[in-house]
């Protein structure tokens, strides 16, 4: 038995071969994780996901060399390709001839030519992605929000800064007349996604939304989280195409194909749960998808041997994120009690915002055992 949900109307646009919006099927994504100048083994992870049932695949770019081996990753598969642009917006006039769509975070635009105005860069990109024929999704994550709109709200509001930068950005590219675009509002906590993409439907319900639970973290509880945050959106109409971001080894990266698309033919049956408590009194690994950002694979074992040894606090309401790379990793760390983000060589520690140090990656377990330790023993004692 199939579900009738009545989705939101929101605008068409087309990425590479496949269509968003306006009533068409709601569409699945991935991202690869090898490094991008392995061209051999990104494309294999491209035609991997793309066989697994992928819509787009999108690739990391962190640098002139990445965006020149998008060129010959182009040149050997017919996917539909979305590049994420990371810190040098202006990688997009190399990128775009070559790729279906182009990402780029709001927040990531301060980090280069600091001088130039965010609108400028936007118009740069826009003018780009429209003479290249791509779309473009504004991507934003609640570790790396635009700085200037976090300042003005309270330490615990991370959805209002979110909520506000991406109603900007949609502001200034239909001013601009630049219509093909979507959205996407990411967090690590289901709640909050939820929160911030319903509100922001509200706002927009024209704009197409990309819908994920970022750093979702290991299976099962990795699917768990986005299936939370799915079922309740898409069951409203809210979401044109979804990503299952899990931290997994590169040969597994098409689980987040199969457990997207296991989501989707569930709610589109009715399987899905009629009241949702994550159980967030508990303890809560989050942990970044594996992708090409990530500087060294062995933070991939790192997290899961983090799982491991934390079981024993499984019953405090402690978060612990693992993250992967110097770019998400300093500021999507802050709001957990305990992070890690892992560099090539090194783990840096921190304590809530607080750097406690780094330290090897063999080293990093029993200091991490550490502090959590402290951790426990500064919780209140609940009576029995």
């Amino acid at each position: 038995m199939t579900i009738s949900i009545q989705r939101n109307e929101t605008r068409h646009v087309r990425i590479g071969s496949i269509s968003i919006g306006c009533g068409h099927p709601i569409a699945v994504q991935s991202m690869t994780a090898t490094p991008t100048q392995n061209i051999d083994a990104t494309v294999a992870q491209v035609t991997a996901l793309e066989e697994a049932g992928a819509d787009v695949v999108r690739i990391a770019v962190d640098s002139s060399k990445d965006a020149g081996a998008v060129a010959e990753i182009r040149a050997q598969t017919k996917a539909n390709l979305a590049v994420d642009l990371q810190e040098n917006y202006r990688l997009a006039s190399v990128l775009a001839p070559h790729v279906d769509k182009v990402r780029y975070n709001p927040g990531h635009l301060y980090h280069h030519e600091r001088e130039k105005p965010w609108q400028e860069k936007v118009r740069f990109l826009a003018e780009t992605a429209g003479e290249h024929d791509c779309a473009m999704r504004v991507g934003v994550n609640c570790g790396s929000v635009d700085p200037e709109k976090a300042e003005k709200y309270a330490d615990g509001d991370s959805i209002t800064p979110m909520l506000e930068s991406a109603l900007e950005h949609c502001q200034y590219l239909d001013l601009l007349g630049f219509d093909r675009y979507c959205v996407s509002l990411k967090d690590s906590d289901p709640e909050k996604v939820i929160e911030v993409n319903r509100r922001f439907a509200q706002r927009r319900p024209d704009v197409p939304l990309h819908l994920g639970v970022t750093e979702a973290g290991m299976p099962p509880e990795g699917v768990i989280k986005t299936r939370i945050a799915l079922e309740q959106l898409i069951s409203r109409g809210i979401g044109d195409t979804v990503r299952v971001s899990l931290t997994v080894s590169n040969d597994r990266k098409p689980e987040e194909i199969e457990s997207g698309k296991s989501i989707l033919d569930d709610i589109a049956t009715g399987r899905v749960r009629s009241v949702v408590d994550y159980g967030l009194s508990t303890l809560n690994i989050i942990s970044c998808p594996s992708c090409s950002r990530v500087e060294n694979e062995a933070f991939i074992e790192l997290a899961e041997r983090v799982k491991e040894m934390t079981r024993y606090a499984e019953d405090h309401s402690i978060t612990i994120a693992v993250m992967g790379c110097r770019v998400n990793g300093p500021g999507e760390t802050d709001d957990a009690d305990l992070g890690l983000w892992c560099g090539p060589q090194h783990v840096n520690l921190k304590r809530g915002e607080a750097l406690v140090g780094s330290f090897a990656y063999d080293d990093i377990l029993p200091r991490l055992k550490e502090e959590l330790d402290r951790l426990i023993a500064s919780l209140p004692v609940e009576a029995g």
